[in-house]
């Protein structure tokens, strides 16, 4: 066999090869199929808002205090899980952290006071970060470097679709349960989420030794060398090495600043766009699915499309897509609120919707610096930068909107875009100096 043939296949040889591709799309759709209900025990709360609202007879800024303790526990709880995983088993921290999450969705249905439901949904910030990192720890441990932007993003993409998914199910359990009212939401959406967990049990391997198949062989052999490399340093210094390590690192600081602007993009606009279209357009859930389920999916389609051109394109260059998805997103989050008509309003929140969405492409850029030994501790970071971002938007922009109204979010969120095309001028110039 050629040198070129053992390349593509990865050091396997052709019976070996089929399975390991067999597995490892077989990881990557058990691991996106899970997470397409996901987003029914998180994102239920935003559709929910203005119900809580009225029912507590509070405002948007307290509501939103309490929506930000899941991102406040997400962020630190993303910090930890990646690294835990890798020590723990992934698999284990995420079949605990559905479990844990649909339970504690479940006993907030039940609650009558703001600050138990804020303690509660912190809670389940912390169980819902278990899975994310671990999962995209499990994907790059399946998919070589050339084809971890397809991967990361086809995951990713799931998630973007899991937002719609949510907005359809509480949607759903909205209208066949009126008189439940806000607690509608935090009720049937858990079903799917358990159910798709009993295939994950069935299905998920953490990595292709785990069906009698050797770990595979990058293309690049100095990739390889690097990261066997890696884990033994990682073995004799011990658990906390890694954070020591990335934390030393200015580009991995600068991505972190990145990703905490990508956070408050996309949980900026999924936080409070449902309350915006209500309260300023006049919209309803009910009635107007469509335009509100378009933010999402434009979310989504991003996930899809950007990694994939990153790697195709741009030839796994991952800066040029940020750069170009910044300053769209900034002109299309300045002209938003200038449409006050559900047509132009919808059409522009797709475009918003898919040029915001970077993190697609921040979670192939966290594979490619991590790589197989140190990527669900990186994925762990990057979202807990991402989440840090996301809490800090849900306790302020309410407050923000009380103060200087609707059209001050997309403005900030806008600038902060701008800053976002700085911040990847500067990171692309920087090499990792200890990875």
């Amino acid at each position: 066999m050629s040198e070129l043939k053992e390349k593509f296949m990865y050091g396997y040889n052709s019976e070996q090869f089929k399975k390991f591709k067999k597995y490892a799309w077989l990881m990557l759709l058990s691991f996106g199929f899970t997470y397409l209900f996901f987003y029914n025990g998180r994102q239920n709360i935003n559709l929910v808002m203005p119900l809580m609202k009225e029912y507590f007879a509070s405002d948007l800024g307290t509501i939103g205090v309490v929506s930000s303790a899941l991102f406040w526990c997400y962020a630190f709880g993303q910090l930890v899980s990646g690294r835990l995983g890798s020590y723990f088993g992934y698999k284990k921290l995420m079949i605990f952290g559905v479990v844990a999450s649909a339970i504690l969705n479940v006993a907030i249905s039940f609650m009558s006071n703001l600050v138990v439901i804020a303690i509660l949904w912190g809670l389940n910030g912390f169980c819902q970060a278990m899975v994310w990192s671990n999962g995209v720890g499990v994907i790059n441990k399946w998919w070589p470097k050339e084809k971890r932007g397809f991967a990361s993003g086809l995951a990713t993409a799931f998630s973007g679709v899991a937002q719609a998914v949510t907005y359809l199910t509480v949607n759903w359990c909205l209208i066949l349960n009126p008189e439940w009212g806000w607690r509608a939401g935090f009720r049937f959406p858990i079903i799917p989420m358990v159910l798709i967990l009993i295939a994950f049990i069935a299905f998920f391997k953490e990595k292709p030794e785990d069906i009698g198949l050797p770990a595979f062989e990058e293309a690049d052999k100095e990739l390889d060398n690097s990261d066997a490399a890696m884990e033994a340093e990682i073995a004799k210094k011990g658990f906390f090495y890694p954070y020591k390590l990335l934390f030393s690192e200015p580009k991995v600081l600068i991505f972190c600043l990145i990703s905490a602007i990508a956070g408050i993009g996309r949980y900026g606009l999924l936080t409070w766009i449902p309350t915006y279209f209500t309260e300023s357009l006049g919209l309803t859930l009910k009635n107007d699915m469509f335009t509100y389920i378009v933010l999402p999916l434009g979310q989504a389609c991003a996930m899809f499309v950007f990694p994939f051109i990153t790697d195709k394109i741009f030839k796994g260059k991952r800066e040029p897509m940020l750069i170009l998805a910044s300053i769209v997103a900034f002109l299309g989050l300045i002209c938003f609120p200038l449409f006050k008509t559900q047509l132009p309003a919808t059409i522009m929140l797709f475009v918003v919707g898919v040029f915001s969405m970077v993190t697609g492409v921040i979670w192939a850029i966290a594979g490619d610096m991590g790589g197989r030994a140190l990527s669900s501790t990186v994925v762990g970071v990057l979202d807990w930068a991402v989440y840090m971002g996301a809490a800090i938007q849900a306790s302020v922009f309410g407050f923000v909107q009380q103060k200087f109204g609707w059209s001050a979010i997309f403005v900030t969120i806008g600038c902060l875009y701008i800053v976002l095309l700085v911040l990847t001028l500067l990171a692309r110039k920087m090499k990792m100096k200890k990875l």
